[in-house]
């Protein structure tokens, strides 16, 4: 019984022992499972810490974006607001300069009206540049207006043939209802009772309370009546219309160079280039000059007027299309005048002719062929600097005073040179005495011959 009681409590020790064993082995298990788990929680805490941190980077970089685009737009904004204040500034200032220049030349033109205004009052009255006569001694000079003095009818009026003073004179008579045919009347007063030229019409007086005017008489005409031979009359030689080229350019520079303005003819043409008994030309009908700018004198600056004014086929085509005028435009007119001078042809598309012939190799053929002995290589220089005159754009037509003259003139020397020697040898048939040519017109068959657009027809027996 001891001994079982003895071998009983052995396996009670061991079974406590085991227990205590087994609680122990478990409590090292539990407090491992503790630390692993504490161990797996803290990687995943740090791994969570991880994907919050770069997600908080990821959203401060795309809020530092979003600021920097928010800036650059800003900025861009902020610019755009600045270049609109300063286009509105700078318009603002741009009208209030515009509307200043509007009130200026308001003034200006007021200014001019009423100086011009006082300036004819004055002309009227007490102007001692021409000779004024009444109404009576033009009545009496042509005997009441008479149909058979009559010698053209112009764009504002008739011209007569009579004699005042014991001097051969046209007398052109404004017509009432001549719509511009005051301001002309009183421009060409302006401009002939100021300038003095010797190939420039001469304005003997006028009567201004009835628009009339008095000119020297130009006893053979208009240079267009003479190169078309109208009413028969003889043919210019070649030497005689070199040198009338050459005075119409020295008047027309005479003209330009006008102090303290350019006077632009506006109408050069060649029935406004009338010729004397002894065949020196001269410019006439004025009346639609301008005076412009001095800075028209340059070939830059140009003057805009409201209206062009000319006559067809003469008109400078920039000034007709856009209504700009300088001294270039009579430019243009004088080239197609100088094709004219040599080939005796109406002006319709002359430069196109000319030019054309010039390319093929006939332009001999383009010359006037009532003249026999042409000097063609001078004549070819001519119509060249004629066709540059006649460029259809102003900045392509050279200076009238460094390039045109000059030619014009050598021209003209080469002409009296040739004509001298002509005469020496004692044979005049190709080179006509200028006073031979001019009793010629005066005897000649023809009834009637025109002088000019406002001044024509006088008849060929009343040769001053």
């Amino acid at each position: 019984m001891d001994e079982f009681y003895a071998i009983g409590g052995n396996i009670q020790e061991d079974v406590e022992s085991e227990m205590r064993r087994l609680k122990l082995e478990l409590k090292q298990t539990m407090e491992m499972y503790s630390t692993g788990k504490e161990a797996l929680t803290a990687k995943q805490t740090a791994r969570e810490l991880q994907l919050w941190k770069l997600e908080e980077e990821r959203r401060l970089e795309e809020a530092r974006l979003a600021e920097e685009a928010a800036l650059a737009i800003a900025e861009k904004e902020k610019a755009k607001s600045k270049a609109a204040m300063e286009a509105a500034e700078a318009a603002q200032r741009i009208a209030e300069i515009e509307s200043q220049k509007r009130v200026n030349a308001e003034m200006k033109a007021f200014k001019e009206s009423v100086e011009k205004k006082k300036a004819l009052d004055a002309l009227a009255h007490s102007d001692y540049r021409y000779r004024k006569y009444t109404i009576e001694e033009i009545e009496a000079a042509t005997e009441f207006f008479s149909e058979v003095l009559k010698i053209g009818e112009g764009g504002y009026g008739p011209v007569y043939k009579a004699r005042l003073d014991h001097t051969p004179v046209a007398i052109k008579v404004l017509r009432p209802d001549a719509a511009q045919g005051r301001s002309q009347f009183q421009q060409e007063v302006e401009v002939l009772s100021c300038i003095r030229h010797p190939n420039m019409v001469l304005l003997l007086g006028a009567c201004p309370e009835y628009g009339c005017l008095v000119y020297e008489f130009m006893s053979n005409g208009s240079l267009e009546d003479r190169l078309f031979r109208r009413g028969n009359t003889p043919t210019l030689s070649w030497q005689l219309r070199f040198r009338i080229a050459a005075e119409i350019g020295t008047a027309l520079l005479f003209l330009h160079q006008t102090k303290p303005e350019p006077i632009v003819h506006r109408d050069l043409k060649s029935a406004n280039i009338l010729l004397d008994r002894n065949f020196v030309s001269k410019i006439s009908d004025v009346g639609l000059a301008r005076l412009v700018p001095p800075s028209v004198a340059d070939n830059v600056t140009q003057y805009r007027m409201t209206s062009t004014a000319g006559t067809f086929c003469y008109i400078d085509p920039e000034y007709q299309q856009t209504g700009m005028l300088g001294v270039k435009s009579d430019v243009y007119s004088l080239g197609i005048m100088l094709l004219q001078i040599i080939t005796a042809k109406p002006p319709m598309g002359l430069t196109q002719h000319v030019q054309r012939a010039i390319e093929k190799g006939t332009f001999a053929q383009m010359l006037d062929p009532s003249i026999d002995d042409w000097p063609v290589q001078e004549a070819l220089s001519f119509a060249k600097i004629a066709l540059n005159c006649a460029e259809l754009r102003r900045k392509d037509r050279p200076d009238l005073g460094k390039v045109v003259l000059p030619e014009l003139n050598r021209l003209q020397l080469l002409a009296e040179e040739t004509m001298h020697l002509t005469w020496e040898a004692g044979s005049p048939g190709h080179s006509p005495n200028y006073s031979q040519v001019s009793l010629q017109l005066e005897h000649s068959s023809c009834p009637n011959f025109l002088h000019s657009d406002e001044y024509s027809r006088s008849p060929p027996n009343e040769n001053p």
